[in-house]
C-alpha cells in the first residue's frame, strides 16, 4: 500500500495545504477549510483506489465537505470498470482533517496543517464526533504512563523515563475551560504548560520527536483528531491512549449531542458496548499497514508553513508509514507558472 499510494498522499495534503494558505490571515475560517476541502477530494479522486472516509466533516449526506462515508478514488466513480481491475484493487479506510485548526489559519497563528491518515479497510477506528481524553508521550515513556493515573503521577514516571525533573518537562493543554483544574495540577507538579487554542494533532506528534520541547500532550479534544494521532504514533512508536468523553457537562464547551444518554445511545448503535474504555495507539490504528501525512498550512514545531512566491509556493510535509518505519520530511517546490527565481532556502 504504502508503495501505491505514499508519494500521491503526499500531494492530497500537500494541494489541501496550498489552497487553505491562499486564504491564512484574512479571518474567513470556514472558507480556509471548504478550499481545503476542495483540494484534498479533487487530488484523491485522481488516485487509484477505492476509499472511504471514516473520519471526516461529519456525517452528511448532501453536503459540500468530506462526510463520513463518502467514497473517493478513481475505482469509486460510475466508468470505473474500464481501468479498475478488482483483483488489483487498493481498498482503503482515510481518515482526514483537511484544515486542522482553522482559526490558526483565519488569524495568521502558527500551528495549522492538512491532515489524513490511510489504512486498509477496517484499519482506523471509526470515531463519533464526540469529544477524547488524550495522553501522549514519547516512546520511551509507553506503557509507563496511563491516562487513568493523575496527572501529577504521570509526570513524575515521565520525568524518571526520560532521566529529567519534573520541572523540565513541558505539556501541552488546550486552553479550555474545561481544563482549568488539570492546568493547575500540572503546574502544582512543577511541569511548565503550553496552552494552545487548537491544533492537537500537531501537539501530540510532537511528543515522538526529541528536540521539540515538547513533551506530553495532556487533555481533552476532538475525537476524530485523536485518531488521526494515534495513527502517526503507532507508526513512530511513541505512547498514545484516548478515551471517549460522551457527557456533555465534561466539555463544557463545544457540541457533543444533547445529552449524556443519547450520547450513550449513540454509541451503542455504533457497536461500542464499553463507553469508557482506554484505548491505545494500535487499538485506534490496528491496521496491517498505517500511513499517515501531513503538510504544514502556517510554520509550525514539526514543519514550515505554504510559502508563496512569484509563480509558486513551497511546502514542507511529513509522511510517516508503518510498513516501512519510516518518517519522511519532504520539501517540495510547486511551479504554477515560469517562476523568476527558486530559492534554495
Amino acid at each position: 500500500m504504502e508503495s501505491t499510494l505514499g508519494l500521491e498522499i503526499i500531494e492530497v495534503v500537500e494541494q489541501a495545504a496550498i489552497a487553505s494558505a491562499h486564504w491564512m490571515g484574512k479571518g474567513e475560517k470556514n472558507t480556509a477549510d471548504q478550499v481545503a476541502v476542495e483540494a484534498m477530494r479533487e487530488r484523491m479522486n485522481q488516485i487509484h483506489m477505492r476509499g472511504r472516509i471514516v473520519i471526516g466533516e461529519g456525517e452528511r449526506d448532501d453536503a459540500p465537505m468530506l462526510y463520513i462515508g463518502e467514497e473517493v478514488g478513481i475505482c469509486t466513480q460510475e466508468n470505473a470498470k474500464q481501468f479498475c481491475n478488482p483483483d488489483e484493487l487498493v481498498e482503503i479506510d482515510i481518515a482526514v482533517d483537511p484544515c486542522e485548526g482553522t482559526n490558526l489559519v483565519a488569524y495568521g497563528q502558527n500551528g495549522s496543517m492538512a491532515v489524513l491518515a490511510i489504512s486498509e479497510k477496517g484499519g482506523l477506528f471509526a470515531a463519533p464526533d464526540f469529544y477524547m481524553k488524550k495522553l501522549a508521550a514519547p516512546a520511551v515513556a509507553k506503557n509507563h504512563v496511563d491516562i487513568r493515573k493523575s496527572a501529577t503521577e504521570n509526570l513524575r514516571i515521565l520525568a524518571d523515563c526520560m532521566d529529567r525533573s519534573v520541572e523540565e518537562l513541558v505539556v501541552v493543554v488546550m486552553d479550555r475551560p474545561r481544563h482549568k483544574d488539570l492546568v493547575q495540577e500540572i503546574r502544582n507538579a512543577g511541569a511548565r504548560v503550553r496552552l494552545i487554542s487548537d491544533g492537537d494533532v500537531s501537539a501530540a506528534i510532537s511528543c515522538a520527536f526529541a528536540g521539540t520541547n515538547i513533551h506530553a500532550l495532556m487533555g481533552i479534544g476532538a475525537a476524530p483528531e485523536g485518531v488521526i494521532s494515534a495513527a502517526a504514533m503507532r507508526c513512530l512508536g511513541g505512547h498514545f491512549q484516548g478515551q471517549l468523553i460522551y457527557d456533555p457537562a465534561v466539555v463544557k464547551t463545544g457540541l457533543i449531542g444533547e445529552s449524556k444518554e443519547s450520547n450513550l445511545e449513540r454509541l451503542a448503535s455504533m457497536g461500542i458496548d464499553d463507553p469508557d474504555k482506554v484505548y491505545d495507539a494500535h487499538e485506534l490504528a490496528c491496521g496491517e499497514t498505517v500511513l499517515f501525512a501531513a503538510c504544514g498550512i502556517t510554520p509550525g514545531t514539526l514543519m514550515e508553513g505554504v510559502r508563496f512566491f512569484h509563480g509558486g509556493a513551497r511546502t514542507q510535509s511529513l509522511v510517516i508509514s508503518s510498513q516501512s518505519k519510516t518518517a519522511r520530511f519532504v520539501d517540495t517546490v510547486h511551479m504554477t507558472d515560469a517562476p523568476r527565481r527558486l530559492q534554495l532556502k
